[in-house]
């Protein structure tokens, strides 16, 4: 499948800063299941600063904007070539050992309810473990937009019983790290079309070690493993770690975001 991403994000100040240093995880994974046709990134006033591939095998370019600025524009434009390869992240190149996605963070602490939804799920085998998990994540959270903010915990919406693929993903590394299985949360685009299916053109999911097979993709908000319909960006331990654009403001301002995002399939 051919697909296209229009990505914008808009930064806005109360007040001039004077300057801002970004960090960004924008380019699409290389990996089998995913080829990049064309990809542009841009950063109104932005210099681009330094740039490299992290353990995870994430493509990370940092930039400098120069004040005094009121407002930043992060455009993203290209295309991606993809295939379904049922989840699994073949081909991928990375050096971080799985075994350190077996590390809890804060958006990903295991509470009582978390650990006992993660005692529920069983299979005859790791893999069918993983599926279970997704799927118990998937009954005990209702996909509801609005309901869960940028800092929700895992342990939260499960709690509320509702929220979005953020919560879902963090809520599945969460039970999935319970369960001795390493587990880290990613970020990246998804295409659907328009069939009532509950999803998000910026979108998370979750991916979990599979011994034999690798790092295998789960999206409880979907409930789905990955396929041709997913550009996959980066992964981290959770949303935070992941995120595609982090960055730190010089100056007291307080900062608002809005962020355009459309994923259209494009003809071959």
């Amino acid at each position: 499948m051919r697909l296209t991403v229009d990505h914008v994000t808009r930064y806005t100040y109360d007040a001039p800063v004077r300057s801002v240093v970004q960090s960004h995880r924008l380019t699409p994974s290389a990996f089998a299941g995913q080829k990049l046709l064309d990809w542009e990134i841009s950063v109104s006033g932005g210099t681009k600063g330094a740039r490299h591939r992290d353990g995870a095998g994430d493509l990370v370019q940092g930039w400098t904007i120069a004040g005094p600025l009121g407002e930043i524009i992060v455009q993203v434009r290209g295309s991606v070539e993809t295939e379904d390869l049922a989840g699994v992240l073949r081909g991928h190149r990375e050096t971080v050992a799985p075994a350190c996605y077996l590390r809890e963070t804060a958006p990903t602490r295991i509470d009582l309810a978390l650990a006992g939804l993660a005692n529920t799920a069983n299979g005859p085998d790791t893999l069918a473990l993983a599926h279970a998990l997704a799927a118990a994540v998937a009954d005990a959270i209702a996909y509801r937009p609005g309901v869960t903010h940028a800092h929700t915990t895992a342990a939260e919406a499960l709690a509320l019983g509702e929220g979005v693929c953020q919560d879902h993903a963090h809520a599945l590394v969460a039970c999935a790290r319970h369960r001795g299985l390493p587990a880290r949360y990613v970020s990246g685009y998804l295409f659907a079309t328009q069939d009532g299916t509950p999803h998000e053109a910026a979108h998370a999911w979750a991916e979990l070690h599979i011994p034999g097979l690798g790092w295998v993709g789960f999206d409880p908000a979907n409930r789905a493993c990955p396929d041709a319909r997913y550009i996959r960006l980066g992964s981290g331990f959770d949303a935070q770690d992941a995120a595609p654009i982090r960055g730190i403001a010089r100056g007291g301002a307080r900062e608002a975001m809005d962020v355009t995002v459309a994923v259209q399939q494009s003809a071959q």
